[in-house]
């Protein structure tokens, strides 16, 4: 067909691309908070953040509605087979962020009781570190899951591999206040 006959707002593009382009815009998020990092989470939805510019913004306690699980925070083994459940019940395609270093390595709890990384039993395609992680970092877990969508798109049937990408924060604290006196026991130091 000749490209001179074509309308002017006629569009040609493969339907891969379309349906990828809806899936990253319209991530579902079910979040798995169960400490500190969940209060991050829960302001990465807030004005400040507006995980809404990303199309995550609808956040889904059903794992029927949801295609993107967030696990924040310690995850003990007691709770493990739940979180198992609740990723079986999730729709394909579907993608896990490890959320803070607990739920990445276990973090500070070495203990018996608390699951040492979740990726020893689900599939965690990004991983966003720190303790508890900042806003901004989740929010590049979740671009980071957008590039995984439009670059590789769908694995075949049956093999799915977790891409374990792990995120840099990219932001820099900023200097502590100079010139504040520190009084210790009433005397200046």
């Amino acid at each position: 067909m000749d490209t001179q006959t074509l309308p002017d707002n006629f569009l040609t593009t493969q339907l891969k691309k379309v349906v990828n382009w809806a899936r990253r815009s319209s991530l579902w998020p079910m979040p798995f908070a169960t400490a500190c990092c969940g209060i991050e989470l829960m302001a990465t939805a807030s004005s400040r953040f507006d995980l809404a510019r990303f199309g995550a913004e609808a956040m889904r306690f059903s794992p029927r509605q949801a295609d993107l699980m967030i696990v924040a925070g310690r995850v003990t083994i007691k709770m493990m087979p739940v979180l198992q459940h609740i990723y079986q019940q999730m729709t394909e395609p579907k993608w896990v962020i490890s959320m803070g270093a607990c739920a990445s390595t276990g973090g500070v709890f070495d203990a018996y009781a608390t699951i040492q990384g979740i990726d020893q039993f689900m599939p965690v395609d990004v991983y966003v570190p720190g303790c508890p992680p900042r806003p901004e970092t989740l929010i590049e877990g979740i671009m980071a899951i957008q590039r995984i969508i439009d670059e590789d798109g769908l694995p075949p049937a049956g093999k799915r591999r977790p891409l374990q990408l792990a995120i840099e924060p990219s932001y820099s604290p900023s200097a502590q206040p100079l010139g504040i006196p520190i009084t210790v026991g009433g005397k200046a130091l």
